[in-house]
């Protein structure tokens, strides 16, 4: 269960089925919690906090796609880069070596 005090302070119940939830603190620019309010306002989201657990299910699912897309296209270019081509790659792009995590 979550619990979400809205602006009139009553208290909002959800359940999130099939896994636990926890509250946390996030920090927004003001521009975007107000674009969020007004979905909230417009019955577009049902609360500021089940519009976040929609937007980083969302982001989440987009960074394992691209993940994925990576690995395929590995697979099929011959794998990872060798150290001679990160070299050739680094020098030609004028990163100087950086490292990428």
């Amino acid at each position: 269960m979550y619990s979400e005090n809205n602006d009139s302070g009553s208290t909002e119940h959800g359940m999130v089925i099939g896994m636990a939830s926890k509250k946390v603190t996030v920090t927004l620019d003001e521009t975007q919690l107000d674009r969020i309010r007004a979905l909230v306002a417009a019955g577009t989201a049902a609360s500021v906090s089940g519009f976040v657990q929609h937007a980083v299910g969302v982001a989440l699912d987009d960074v394992a796609g691209w993940g994925a897309l990576l690995a395929e296209a590995l697979r099929e270019t011959g794998g990872a880069l060798s150290d001679s081509e990160r070299a050739w790659a680094d020098e030609a792009l004028g990163t100087g070596g950086r490292s990428v995590a």
